[in-house]
């Protein structure tokens, strides 16, 4: 009898722990905010995504996903009902999109605002407003899985055909070429160390004579230009005194004005009075000849005067002259 009491007593005892646990668990998980409901519509597949996930705003967790089923509006859609919090700052802008945690392939709803508003999507059957989902990340690339496995594909192939017997003994012969070529560099560069060695040295080392005579031969000619300088000095100051007022350019300037005012005169006043002169002298030697001929002709005109001269042709007692075979 005091076994079985002892027995319903622990019996008792776990139950009322067990109870006691149950309500702790229930009044450490209640939830006391206020909450929105939305739903969400996709026709791509929600894989990972499970009732109770979590629903984030900019990755702050707002919420949770309610309820996930199929879409009566749209045949085909997937439904997700998620409970948002009032205190949340959705906008028009606010879309929602699937994210996956790592590598575990559990998913979440992420909601996020674009740079500008959707339209505002009509609401289901219902009546909860709903939110414009995006396509994942990791939908896109399962889309484009199927794309990047054939380009692969192709690639690998290319590869196959880049690496084929033909084109492997194309690339030893490369190789061997290449390193003959190597070997020819090889044979130059010595060669060109030898003659550096035997050629280049002895003329390098000839260089600071050079460059001594060089440098006398640049002093000779900064002395030259310093001459140069010098005299060229001198003919400044000699021009500087030539154009200076009252120099021998002034001087010489003034002479050719006095000179060419003469020649003026000369031509204007001396040489007409010459040229009648001449004019003069010239017609008083042919009055002198014409003396002297009627001199020539009639010496006795000092005597007895000119007289009266001999009838010519066409006055009264012209007597033309008689021929010389005629004479009596």
């Amino acid at each position: 009898m005091e076994n079985k009491s002892h027995a319903f007593a622990a019996g008792i005892f776990v139950l009322v722990v067990t109870a006691l646990v149950i309500g702790l668990g229930v009044w450490l998980t209640r939830d006391r905010g206020n909450y929105r409901t939305y739903e969400l519509s996709s026709r791509e597949g929600v894989a990972g995504l499970q009732p109770q996930a979590a629903v984030r705003y900019k990755g702050v967790s707002v919420g949770k996903v309610t309820h996930i089923g199929f879409d009566t509006q749209t045949n085909g859609n997937v439904l997700i009902r998620i409970a948002v919090s009032v205190d949340a700052p959705l906008s028009p802008t606010t879309f929602a999109v699937l994210g996956y945690q790592g590598v575990t392939g559990l998913a979440y709803v992420l909601l996020d605002d674009a740079g500008q508003s959707y339209p505002s999507l009509p609401p289901g059957p219902s009546g909860l407003p709903r939110l414009p989902l995006r396509t994942s990340p990791f939908s896109q690339l399962s889309e484009q899985g199927p794309a990047i496995l054939s380009q692969v594909e192709e690639a690998t192939r290319r590869v196959n055909q880049l690496l084929s017997e033909d084109n492997q003994r194309l690339l030893r012969e490369a190789v061997v070429h290449i390193g003959q070529a190597a070997g020819g560099v090889n044979a130059l560069s010595r060669r060109l160390d030898a003659t550096v060695q035997q050629r280049l040295d002895p003329a390098l080392a000839a260089l600071p004579p050079l460059a001594q005579d060089a440098r006398q031969a640049l002093q000779s000619l900064q002395q030259a230009g310093d001459q140069v300088a010098a005299t060229a000095a001198g003919f400044g100051q000699t021009a500087q005194r030539l154009n200076a007022p009252g120099g021998a350019l002034e001087q010489a300037t003034r002479s050719a004005q006095t000179l060419s005012l003469a020649v003026d005169r000369f031509a204007t006043s001396t040489l007409p009075r010459m040229e009648r002169a001449a004019d003069e002298t010239a017609r008083a030697a042919r009055l002198t000849g014409r003396a002297a001929t009627s001199v020539s002709d009639n010496p006795q005109g000092f005597l007895y005067g000119s007289g009266r001269g001999l009838p010519g042709p066409g006055e009264p007692g012209f007597t033309p002259p008689q021929p010389a075979g005629d004479a009596p």
